[in-house]
C-alpha cells in the first residue's frame, strides 16, 4: 500500500476466511494485555472453523512466527512471504493447524475445542485455556456435550478453562441457532450448564474494546477467587466458572456493501468478501480502500516492522501464546511405568487355563496411576469396571465435582479416573492431555469407538503433520483399548457388534498408525507396555474382557510381541513343510484357529499344519507401505511362498486383503472375519453365524490343502454334524455345548 494497488498485487486465487477473524484478534489482544499485567500462562484455542488468518497474524506480530520460521522476517519482505504462503500450494491452510505456533487445536472439524481445552488443563494447575467457540460450532453435538467439563474440573489441582462463545450470527450461508437466540435464552442455557455468564455486545470497536476489557478482567478475578478458595481453604464442588458471550458482526470492519448486497454482519463475510478484484477495477478500488482503513502507515515503520510502541505490548518469551511450552510439545513428562512382568499370568501349558486378560492390565494401570500422580489418566465412558480395569479403584476414584452420596462407588472430587458417557469428551480430553505432554489410555466398547472415528482421523493428521515440523517436540501416543468386542457381546446383541474402528486406524499413514490384537493376557501386557512408552502414534489395542484361554507364558509372549507375528509350533503339526497354513489375528479367531488345528491333528494326523498368530497387524503390510511391515523374505518364511493360508481375523475380512495386496501371491490368502451377522446369542453361535468357527476353518483347510488326507470326508461329516448339534443345543438350552464352553488344548498334545 506504499503505492496504488494494482491487479498484479493480488494472488490469482483468493482463498481463506474473513468472517470470524476480527473477533479472534480482539480476544488475542486483550489476552496479551492480561498476560503482561498478571504474568499469566495462557493457551489460546480457536474453535471457529477458519480462524487461521487471525491467529497466524497475531503470532507473527508477537514475534513467535519469525523465530519458528526465520524466512518470515519482521519486515516488509517477511510480510510479503507470509501473505504469499497463506492458502496457497506449498503454504499454510486457513485453519489453525499444527504449523501454527501455539496451537493444539485445529478448527477444521468443528465441535472439539472445549474438550481439548479441558484436557489441556487437567493436572495443569497454572494453565488458563481460553476456548473460543464459534456459533456454528456451538450447534454440534460434541460441543454441546463438552460444556459439562466443569463437572470434572478440580480447581485445586487443575487449571482453568474460560469459554468465549463468539456469536456473529451466521455459518457459511445460513443463520446459527445461538446467533438468533436472545440473551436470556443463551444465559439460561449456559447457566444451566453451571457457568456465570458475561455478555459483550456491539459493533463500535472502541466501545467493544472497553466492554470486553472490563468483562475479561472480571472473569480473571472470578477464576482466581475459585482457585484460591480450592487451594487455600479446601473448597470443593462444582464452581460457578465464568464464560463470556461475545456478540459482534461477522466480517466486522470489513466491506459493508458489495455489488449492492450487504456483506458485514452477514454470511457473505464468511470467506472472501471481495472476489474478482483482479478483473473488476471497482472491486480492486474497494479492496484498497478497505485495506487503507486500518492505517497501516501508522502501525509499521519504514522497513515494514511493527512500530516499537505496539510491539512492546506483547508478552515476552514463553508467555507469548504462540510460544507457550504446553502447546509446542516442550513439556513432555516421561511416564514412570512399572515392570509389566510383575503382572504376568502364569501359563504352565498353552491353552489350559482361563483368565480375564484385561484384569491383568487393570493391575498394571493401577500401579501406573500410583507412580504418576499428575501425568496419567484413564478415560472411559462409564465402563472401567465392566472392562475389568477396576483395579485402578484401589488407588484412585472416579472424578466428579458434583455432590456424592453414600451409595456411590469410588466417586470423589479428588478422583482422576475420567468416566463420562460421551466418547467425544473422552477422546477430546485425552487429546488435550497428551498434546500438552501427559499420558493416558481411552478404554471403551469396540462398537462405540466408531463414534470418534472422525476425531481419531483428525488427531492422526495432526500428529502426522507435527512430526514434519522440527520445532514441535514429540507427544505421548494416543492409546486405545477396545473391549466388549463384536464376538463377545452375547447379551447386548447386534448393536454392540462392530469392529469397524480398526479399519479407520488401518487407513492412516504408517508413520502414525499401529494396531495390536493380543491373543491373551501376557501378550496384552507386553503390547500395553510398548504403547504407553511410545510417542507420536495412535495405538489401537483390541482384546475382549471375558475369561479366555491363555496361550503364552511371559517370555514367549514377549518374544512373540517383539516379532509381531510368529509360528506357534506347539499348535502346529509338522510345520516345517506345511500342506496348509492356519493364520489368526485376534483373541476369538485365535481360539477357533487353535481348536481347528487340534481337530485336524486328531482326525487327519498325516496333514502338515502350520499355525501362525499375528499380534501386530501392521506386520502384514509390505515394508514399502509401513515401517512395521515384514520384508518379503520374512513374510515368505512365515507364510510360505505358495501354500494356501486360511486366515481367521477379528474384523472385516476386507481389512486383511487391504494389508496383503502388495504381497507375493496374495490370492492364496482366504480370510474369514466378521460379516455383519449378529444377534443376542452365545459366544460360539457368533462365530458360527459369521462362519469363522473351528469347524468352518477345518472345512476351509481341507478344501484348500495341497493334498487331501485319507479321512478328509469323514472329518467333513464330523464338522457338519457338530454345527447341526450346536444349532439345536443352543435353541434348547440357551448356552453353548459343554465341550465348547470348557474346551482346552488337548492333553498330551506337544509341539511337533
Amino acid at each position: 500500500l506504499r503505492e496504488p494497488l494494482r491487479a498484479e498485487h493480488v494472488k490469482p486465487r483468493l482463498l481463506g476466511h474473513w468472517g470470524t477473524s476480527p473477533g479472534l484478534s480482539l480476544i488475542y489482544a486483550h489476552l496479551n494485555r492480561a498476560i503482561v499485567r498478571d504474568d499469566l500462562d495462557v493457551l489460546y484455542l480457536a474453535g471457529p472453523g477458519h480462524g487461521g488468518p487471525a491467529i497466524v497474524a497475531n503470532v507473527y506480530l508477537e514475534g513467535t512466527y519469525s523465530e519458528v520460521y526465520p524466512a518470515i522476517t519482521q519486515n516488509a519482505r517477511g510480510l510479503e512471504r507470509l501473505f504469499q504462503q497463506f492458502s496457497t500450494p506449498g503454504g499454510i491452510s486457513s485453519h489453525v493447524g499444527p504449523a501454527t505456533p501455539g496451537s493444539i487445536h485445529e478448527g477444521g472439524e468443528l465441535g472439539y475445542v472445549l474438550a481439548h481445552a479441558f484436557g489441556a488443563v487437567f493436572d495443569n494447575p497454572g494453565l488458563l485455556a481460553v476456548a473460543v467457540v464459534g456459533d456454528g460450532e456451538a450447534e454440534t453435538a460434541p460441543l454441546e456435550g463438552a460444556w459439562k467439563g466443569i463437572r470434572f474440573l478440580n480447581a485445586a489441582r487443575d487449571g482453568a478453562v474460560l469459554p468465549i462463545l463468539h456469536l456473529n450470527g451466521y455459518k457459511i450461508s445460513g443463520p446459527t441457532v445461538l446467533g438468533r437466540a436472545g440473551e436470556e435464552a443463551i444465559r439460561s442455557l449456559l447457566e444451566g450448564h453451571g457457568y456465570a455468564v458475561h455478555f459483550v455486545t456491539g459493533d463500535e470497536p472502541k466501545r467493544v474494546h472497553r466492554a470486553f476489557a472490563e468483562v475479561l478482567d472480571r472473569c480473571l478475578v472470578e477464576i482466581r477467587t475459585i482457585q484460591t478458595a480450592a487451594r487455600t481453604s479446601g473448597v470443593r464442588g462444582v464452581a460457578r466458572w465464568p464464560a463470556i458471550v461475545l456478540r459482534t458482526p461477522k466480517g466486522w470492519t470489513g466491506p459493508k456493501i458489495v455489488d449492492g448486497k450487504p456483506v458485514e454482519g452477514t454470511f457473505r463475510a464468511h470467506q472472501v468478501p471481495l472476489a474478482d478484484v483482479r478483473d473488476d477495477p471497482r472491486k480492486l478500488a474497494q479492496l484498497e480502500s478497505w485495506m487503507r482503513s486500518y492505517e497501516p502507515e501508522k502501525l509499521f515503520d519504514g522497513n515494514g516492522r511493527l512500530i516499537a510502541r505496539l510491539a512492546a505490548l506483547a508478552p515476552k518469551g514463553t508467555r507469548r501464546m504462540g510460544a507457550n511450552p504446553h502447546t509446542n510439545c516442550e513439556v513432555l513428562r516421561p511416564l514412570n511405568l512399572p515392570a509389566f512382568r510383575d503382572y504376568a499370568v502364569e501359563v504352565r501349558a498353552p491353552g489350559t487355563t482361563y483368565h480375564e486378560s484385561t484384569r491383568a492390565l487393570g493391575a498394571l494401570l493401577r500401579d501406573t496411576y500410583r507412580a504418576n500422580p499428575t501425568t496419567f489418566r484413564l478415560v472411559c465412558p462409564d465402563e472401567t469396571n465392566s472392562n475389568r480395569l477396576g483395579a485402578v479403584f484401589e488407588v484412585e476414584n472416579r472424578c466428579f465435582q458434583d455432590a456424592t452420596i453414600p451409595i456411590d462407588d469410588h466417586v470423589s472430587s479428588e478422583g482422576r479416573v475420567m468416566e463420562v458417557l460421551s466418547e467425544h469428551n473422552c477422546q477430546g480430553w485425552l487429546e488435550g492431555y497428551t498434546l500438552t505432554g501427559r499420558h493416558g489410555m481411552f478404554a471403551t466398547y469396540e462398537a462405540f469407538a466408531l463414534i470418534v472415528a472422525s476425531m481419531a482421523t483428525q488427531h492422526a493428521k495432526w500428529i502426522e503433520t507435527a512430526r514434519s515440523l522440527p520445532w514441535r517436540g514429540a507427544v505421548p501416543s494416543f492409546n486405545y483399548l477396545l473391549t466388549s468386542t463384536c464376538w463377545r457381546n452375547d447379551h447386548n446383541g447386534f448393536s454392540h457388534q462392530g469392529p469397524g474402528f480398526m479399519d479407520t486406524i488401518i487407513s492412516k499413514k504408517g508413520t502414525v498408525a499401529r494396531v495390536y490384537l493380543p491373543p491373551d493376557a501376557n501378550c496384552l501386557l507386553s503390547v500395553a507396555d510398548h504403547c504407553l512408552r511410545s510417542t507420536d502414534y495412535l495405538n489401537l489395542i483390541i482384546i475382549d474382557k471375558q475369561p479366555q484361554l491363555q496361550w503364552l507364558d511371559l517370555d514367549a509372549a514377549r518374544e512373540h510381541c517383539a516379532r509381531g507375528a510368529s509360528t506357534w509350533a506347539w499348535a502346529s503339526h509338522h510345520p516345517e513343510d506345511p500342506d496348509i497354513v492356519l493364520a489368526c489375528a485376534g483373541d476369538t479367531p485365535t481360539l477357533e484357529t487353535v481348536a481347528a488345528a487340534a481337530l485336524l491333528r486328531e482326525h487327519t494326523p498325516e496333514l502338515r499344519v502350520r499355525v501362525v498368530n499375528v499380534v501386530d497387524l501392521m506386520k502384514l503390510f509390505s515394508q514399502r507401505e509401513h515401517p512395521h511391515g515384514m520384508s518379503d523374505p520374512d513374510f515368505i518364511e512365515l507364510f510360505t511362498r505358495d501354500i494356501d493360508v486360511c486366515f481367521s481375523f477379528h474384523g472385516y475380512a476386507g481389512a486383511v486383503h487391504q494389508l496383503l495386496h502388495a504381497r507375493p501371491n496374495a490370492a492364496r490368502f482366504h480370510v474369514r472375519g466378521y460379516k455383519e451377522e449378529g444377534t443376542t446369542t452365545t459366544p460360539f453361535d457368533m462365530v458360527v453365524l459369521n462362519e469363522t468357527s473351528r469347524y468352518h476353518i477345518v472345512l476351509d483347510a481341507l478344501r484348500r490343502s495341497r493334498r487331501q488326507p485319507a479321512r478328509a470326508a469323514e472329518l467333513v461329516a464330523i464338522c457338519h454334524d457338530a454345527l447341526a448339534r450346536h444349532g439345536a443345543y443352543v435353541l434348547e438350552h440357551y448356552e453353548d455345548l459343554p465341550e465348547l464352553r470348557a474346551w482346552t488344548w488337548p492333553a498330551g498334545s506337544s509341539p511337533s
